[in-house]
């Protein structure tokens, strides 16, 4: 993620306390009373407690923990569909916990949408004027409405629905009219709550992928909230884990996943499938010894192998573009033929990839090559750093036995 962009939304100390007795509450929280403790004395309930956090404009952040964990009412929250007790939520440096009720009614209608998991659809209205609505309460004009609707009909892959009424759509496509629905005030940020978990698991996954196709082309401000690991997983580019109320960690799937940084996100996050997660930039290994094409010859590349005890070293030009691999025993034949340099033992049809590209991507190159892995930048192929074998084995011993074999049958090979 780009830290260039702006903050669009920004949470600070945010407090909710359900219950009559807020105020003791209150107190007692920021004395730094547990939430049991605070239930007992004062019978209220804490639901959020000292929330802090950005969200980066463009950004899909996603929500997420198991029931109870306070993480519907903190979205809710920042909409103010729920009141906070305490704290401030600012959308693009306003802070909207101070606006009055009508100016807070113009920041959901122009400003933010929400999507629920009940799809919310006036049975007795047809697709096109489901989808409208919201236009219509801000008055717009009919065919200016319309215009809109039927756009953003087209654009969550519902042409030719637009005069069915809702009963006569299937769930998923019910979430679709419900997500343009969102779409059509052409919000800057989108709020969806658990806006998929009501759906079969096959139509949950073809929601998953047409949100983020038109993420990508709508780069709209997303919070999501889910209780499923997988489609946090798989939708946040950044991910709020929650317990209590209270958020537990916050960073991206490999962030949590490789450093979590509490017990409760350990024990949430064991079960995860790592292997599609940790990619070649967590495992490489940066600012490798280099062979320099051109300046070092077979002599030179043997000292730098024996100083480093390495077999095996990459080889880049005078900008650092990936060239190759040089191994040792090439290099002992090519010294003792008095060759100046590594031209004619360079290996050159060998895996580079990016540090996006993840162990289960990886998994078959080592299976296919005796070298190790060059990362490089996309664009200008300079090399960033190397992935070994080591590395990967290390890694493996999370994986499946399936896996495990793979990499077994790698090292018997070579």
């Amino acid at each position: 993620m780009e830290e260039s962009r702006p903050v669009k939304i920004r949470v600070q100390d945010l407090i909710l306390i359900f219950g009559k007795n807020k105020g003791h509450a209150l107190e007692m929280l920021k004395k730094g009373n547990s939430k049991n403790e605070i239930l007992t004395k004062t019978q209220c309930t804490v639901g959020i407690n000292c929330a802090n956090f950005d969200i980066i404009e463009g950004e899909f952040f996603v929500i997420m923990g198991l029931s109870g964990s306070g993480k519907s009412t903190l979205l809710r929250c920042l909409n103010r569909l729920i009141e906070p007790t305490a704290g401030s939520v600012y959308v693009n440096g306003d802070n909207i916990t101070r606006k009055s009720h009508r100016e807070l009614l113009d920041v959901r209608r122009t400003e933010m949408s929400m999507v629920f998991q009940k799809f919310g659809l006036l049975p007795h209205r047809t697709v096109l004027d489901n989808v409208a609505f919201g236009l219509e309460l801000r008055g717009e004009k009919k065919d200016i409405r319309e215009a809109k609707a039927q756009q953003a009909i087209e654009t969550v892959g519902l042409h030719g629905f637009s005069h069915q009424s809702p009963a006569q759509l299937s769930g998923g496509m019910q979430q679709r009219v419900g997500l343009a629905r969102a779409l059509t005030n052409d919000p800057e940020v989108l709020l969806m709550d658990e806006a998929f978990s009501a759906l079969d698991p096959l139509i949950k996954t073809e929601m998953q992928d047409e949100l983020l196709g038109l993420q990508s082309k709508l780069k709209k401000t997303v919070v999501f909230v889910t209780h499923d690991l997988d489609e946090a997983i798989k939708l946040g580019d950044r991910i709020a884990i929650m317990k209590d109320g209270i958020i537990e960690q916050i960073g991206t799937a490999e962030e949590i996943l490789t450093n979590p940084a509490t017990p409760y996100v350990e024990a949430f996050v064991k079960k995860v499938d790592r292997k599609t997660i940790i990619t070649a930039g967590t495992l490489m290994h940066e600012k490798p010894t280099v062979v320099r094409f051109g300046k070092d010859g077979p002599e030179g590349t043997l000292r730098k192998m024996r100083t480093t005890g390495l077999d095996v070293l990459p080889v880049v030009d005078d900008q650092q573009v990936f060239m190759g691999f040089v191994w040792v025993n090439d290099a002992v034949q090519s010294a003792k033929r008095e060759e100046k340099t590594v031209q004619h033992i360079l290996l050159t049809e060998v895996p580079a990839i990016t540090t996006d590209v993840t162990v289960e991507e990886m998994l078959p190159l080592i299976s296919a090559t005796r070298s190790p892995i060059a990362v490089i930048d996309k664009q200008s192929r300079r090399l960033l750093g190397i992935v070994s074998q080591n590395s990967l084995v290390i890694e493996a011993t999370r994986f499946n036995e399936q896996d495990i074999n793979t990499l077994k049958e790698y090292a018997n090979n070579n």
